[in-house]
């Protein structure tokens, strides 16, 4: 079954971003590569620093937009829930140990 994802990504100044994906590790890497030109690649959004699955699209999508909504301590306490370092989540996912693909 396919799966669909909203993720937050952030950069070094803790500026997030977030996006809907069915393939989290190809939009992962178009944002660390900036494959994608635009708010993404001007300011270097290159960590995943959180992510939800979903099954239906409409879900993911949703959420998307209820995050998007939220105010931004709202944002950041929800993501430190999870991940309180701010961790890049994708460490280690395309053969780079702390996967920053681009210099900061």
């Amino acid at each position: 079954m396919k799966e669909y994802y909203t993720y937050i990504m952030s950069n070094h100044s803790r500026t997030l971003y977030i996006g809907v994906t069915s393939d989290i590790g190809q939009r992962v890497w178009e944002h660390k590569t900036g494959a994608i030109k635009g708010f993404t690649s001007r300011y270097r959004m290159n960590k995943l620093v959180y992510y939800e699955t979903f099954q239906k699209v409409n879900d993911a999508i949703a959420r998307e937009k209820q995050l998007k909504s939220r105010l931004r301590r709202k944002k950041v306490a929800l993501l430190e829930e999870r991940n309180p370092d701010w961790d890049d989540l994708s460490s280690g996912w395309f053969g780079h140990p702390d996967s920053s693909l681009r210099s900061e």
